[in-house]
């Protein structure tokens, strides 16, 4: 069992970086949760909320408040987010809340790897645009979009917190490769100018 009152996990590749036509920045490691359920289950929206702090999400929507967030994942899961120091509480709160069978929570907070994708909004949206089958244009992937896709050859998902930032999140297992291709998209000179 992971330990519930210690400092954070190490992030999977300790904080890499890379400075390219945007910056990719592996983000530190947060308290995440994989919430499953009739989403318009009382107990479920009411947990969800309260320990995000936001509204419910619409279907491919993320709420955001700081460094809380709650996700529509699928037409049965969540995905929760919050900041380390809680994790230990929101635990307790899951566990309390959410005591039919029918509602399962899961903590994946060691299980998963996050990045950021940050600089000029236009080019941002490219990097995310040469991994995944997304449509990233500013019309359709606007603050608050939320998606599930492929990067690459594995799952994740993508979301976009404001202009001229995109987060990532995939199996803490695949984060060494997921991070070598948003560098690579990122190189100076293989810019394409998709959103320019």
């Amino acid at each position: 069992m992971s330990d519930l009152t210690g400092p954070a996990p190490v992030p999977a590749l300790g904080g890499a970086a890379f400075d390219g036509y945007v910056r990719i920045a592996e983000a530190p490691q947060g308290a995440m949760f994989t919430l499953r359920g009739d989403l318009s289950s009382a107990a479920l929206k009411t947990a969800a909320t309260k320990l995000a702090a936001v509204d419910m999400p619409e279907q491919g929507r993320v709420a955001l408040n700081g460094e809380r967030a709650l996700a529509w994942m699928s037409p049965d899961e969540l995905l929760l987010l919050a900041p380390w120091a809680e994790h230990a509480s929101v635990v307790a709160q899951l566990d309390a809340a959410l005591d039919d069978p029918a509602l399962n929570w899961v903590d994946v907070s060691q299980a998963r790897a996050r990045f950021a994708i940050s600089g000029p909004d236009g080019l941002v949206r490219e990097v995310a645009a040469k991994l995944a089958p997304v449509d990233f244009s500013p019309s359709a992937f606007t603050p608050g979009s939320f998606r599930r896709s492929r990067i690459g050859q594995v799952a994740g998902a993508f979301w976009c917190p404001g202009p001229g930032r995109i987060e990532v999140v995939c199996f803490r297992s695949v984060a060494e490769y997921v991070f070598t291709l948003l560098r690579d998209a990122a190189r100076p000179g293989s810019e394409v100018r998709l959103y320019a």
